[in-house]
């Protein structure tokens, strides 16, 4: 728990009592002052006149239930309350029931008839996905809009009118899903009836009826739930017993996070891998790739010696610095081994999986299963169909560690940050580099700014960087391997890394026959349950933000959500998510870009700082880059940050934890930094920020004080 947080539940606690306060004072005074003898006289009047024409009386109240639904106005509620009041239960039930069914219907249809066609030719494609999900789970997804009101009735009208859905579903759906709502309203409004003095407002029927109005929606969303789960695994045979708590496919990062969380829960995990333990960032990313690239980084230093007052010059041994990587990689291994998690109590299982129902997985041939089950497969390196590269061995992030031999010409493919990170580090090493992005700019989700700089860096380190173009064909000539570019360009090459994007490890482990995939793609929700309430995933197999530490995250999410499901469950979320890219200078992001605020519609002010003036980046020879800092007009609240510099993901973690727990460029400025100190960008920012902000009256003020003051 963080320490808003912290700071947070005593205030909602206060917050409660004094409300609840409040209404006993309320209660109070209106026992004591309110006369209620003429309001209750009306009532009664009311009720007598409906006993002596009970027919034209219902028709009536229906006619404006139905004229106040239909025309979307509010005051439905009441409307139902009153019901009840002069009806009572059963009859008043019948009337609210019908009438709001026939106005929210005729709602749905003048919305249709006047609304849909506009709203489907200016949103084609997004009035065409709504359609699609309608049809095939439109039915329960208004029933639970019924059931739990989590936004006003009168907007689901409107909105189910702009979509496909049959106005006869509609409005039998609306009928079940309203029914337990109005039978609870109608009963609160015929408790309230029985109120003849001020002191029965405080009698235990009527407190009894607006209690089941406060607990309904709770139950409703329970009940839902149950019911959406029970249905959705309708057909399967739930085995008796269980053999695991968690059965836990892949062992990368969201996979070893999960099985840790659920041992150190108690529970009798299961933790399968085909491949090695660790995953992609042990073995083929995160670790062999930094390892090349602080390699890469010392050559470049030891190029040009005499920048630091050295002489001597770093000749790079290809061999040898492949060799390091697979010592790193051995070095780090024992943290994601066997060895380790099984002494933590998970039972890891060497071999392919694959899920045959909700609760059952086969390896090899041997079935296990488990009360829930965790996909983390990961992702894999995309290879685009382009005629011709099949044939040129290429390269991914996950096979060039294989390279025994340094190529002299490179081609990579990419200019994303993959992409960027391998260019720089073999044009360093000695590799005659070229980099082919065929957007117009590199790091297309970063500002123009970021972009621009990147490729000034990668430039100074002599890639050619080729933006706006793509690669249309390969082919050999001879020995020669050539790629053709959708510019007429031609390039010659050795060996070509294709970095253009990763997919989720979807295939091949039961998923498509379960019913999971749509389009290739593994759909979860806020929860990370998918469509089989049994199955979670969390990784890189979601397709959301592909980095070790959000794998990270949101295994956590998984893990307590499949063990603790059935008694509370925890939204998904990445609050304050921090990405790095490792080139030399790095580039380092949390929050919004600039690009990103626009998109949002968001207003913002941008502070910048040059790390030129920063002393220590002075004293590393390290003084290229700025920090980039988005806060809200006029306050200190942060918006993002965005660092170009050597040591820019260190840095980020300042603004990251202040943007987590809710602390401002104000609190950055008070807070004591190291001199000298790559943290003290932060400070300066900040520094700026209130520079820019001063009151121009307060300084004023402040100068006639002081020149008074010397007499």
């Amino acid at each position: 728990m963080d320490h808003a947080e912290t700071f947070r539940r005593p205030i909602k606690t206060i917050g409660a009592a004094l409300f609840f306060a409040a209404i006993l004072v309320v209660a109070v005074l209106i026992r004591g002052h309110l006369d209620l003898v003429e309001v209750m006289g009306r009532l009664v009047a009311a009720r007598d006149w409906i006993r002596l024409h009970p027919a034209p009386a219902a028709l009536f109240f229906a006619i404006i239930y139905v004229a106040v639904t239909g025309l979307s106005l509010p005051g439905a509620t009441i409307l139902t309350l009153i019901g009840g009041s002069l009806f009572g239960l059963w009859t008043g039930t019948l009337l609210v029931s019908f009438a709001s069914v026939i106005g929210a219907t005729v709602a749905m249809v003048v919305a249709r008839y006047f609304l849909r066609d506009f709203v489907e030719r200016r949103f084609p494609a997004v009035v065409a996905k709504v359609n699609h999900g309608v049809a095939s789970d439109g039915a329960r997804y208004l029933f639970a809009l019924r059931l739990i009101p989590v936004i006003p009735f009168f907007l689901v009208n409107l909105a189910m009118g702009l979509t496909r859905m049959p106005v006869l579903t509609f409005a039998w759906v609306s009928q079940l899903g309203m029914f337990p709502g109005t039978v609870v309203y109608v009963n609160a409004g015929q408790q309230l009836s029985s109120i003849e003095t001020a002191a029965d407002i405080l009698s235990p029927r009527i407190i009894l009826a607006f209690a089941a109005l406060a607990v309904l929606p709770f139950a409703a969303k329970a009940g839902n739930a149950w019911w959406s789960g029970r249905n959705a695994l309708r057909g399967w045979r739930r085995p008796r017993r269980f053999d695991y708590n968690l059965i836990v496919i892949g062992a990368g990062s969201a996979g070893l996070v999960t099985a840790y969380i659920a041992a150190t829960a108690r529970a009798r995990v299961a933790l399968i891998e085909q491949g090695e333990m660790g995953g992609d960032c042990l073995n083929t990313g995160c670790v062999p790739s930094k390892a090349f690239i602080r390699s890469a980084k010392l050559a470049k230093e030891g190029a040009y010696p005499e920048r630091l007052g050295l002489k001597g010059r770093l000749e790079p041994d290809f061999p040898a610095i492949m060799r390091r990587i697979e010592r790193v990689i051995a070095r780090v291994a024992p943290h994601d081994s066997a060895e380790r998690y099984r002494g933590l109590g998970v039972d890891v299982i060497k071999g392919r999986a694959r899920v045959l129902d909700p609760w059952t997985v086969e390896v090899d041939g041997r079935r296990i299963s488990g009360r829930r089950i965790v996909l983390a497969t990961g992702a894999e390196p995309a290879v685009p169909p382009i005629p011709g590269l099949a044939d040129m061995e290429p390269l991914t992030s996950e096979t060039l560690w294989g390279l025994t031999e340094q190529p002299k010409r490179m081609l990579i493919l990419g200019g994303g940050a993959i992409g960027c990170e391998l260019a720089q580090s073999f044009a360093r090493l000695g590799c005659e580099t070229t980099l082919v992005e065929a957007l117009p700019r590199l790091l297309a989700r970063e500002d123009e700014d970021v972009s621009e700089a990147m490729r000034a860096l990668l430039v100074a380190d002599e890639v050619t960087v080729i933006s706006g173009a793509g690669a249309s064909a390969f082919e050999r000539d001879g020995e020669a391997r050539c790629a053709r570019l959708t510019n007429g360009r031609s390039l010659e090459f050795d060996r070509v890394v294709v970095a253009v994007g990763r997919r989720p490890r979807t295939r091949g482990f039961g998923l498509e026959e379960l019913g999971l995939l749509e389009d290739g793609r593994l759909i979860v929700d806020d929860r990370l349950r998918t469509r089989l309430p049994t199955i979670y995933a969390a990784g890189d197999v979601i397709g959301q933000m592909q980095f070790t530490h959000a794998a990270a995250n949101y295994a956590w999410f998984a893990a307590m959500n499949a063990l603790f499901g059935d008694f509370r469950t925890w939204r998904s979320q990445a609050k304050a998510f921090p990405m790095v890219i490792y080139t030399d200078p790095e580039i380092a992001r949390v929050g919004l870009s600039e690009a990103e605020a626009r998109e949002k519609g968001l207003a913002y002010e941008v502070t910048r700082y040059d790390l030129a003036e920063l002393d220590r980046a002075i004293t590393d020879e390290a003084n290229r880059g700025f920090v980039k800092v988005l806060t809200v007009p006029g306050k200190d609240r942060i918006l993002g940050a965005t660092i170009v510099g050597a040591r820019a993901g260190d840095m980020l973690g300042e603004f990251t934890l202040a943007m987590r727990h809710g602390l401002g460029l104000n609190a950055i400025l008070r807070t004591i930094h190291p001199y000298p100190g790559w943290t003290e960008a932060a400070k300066a920012t900040a520094g700026e920020w209130r520079r820019a902000h001063a009151p121009a009256w307060a300084l004023a003020l402040s100068g006639r004080v002081l020149l008074w003051l010397r007499g």
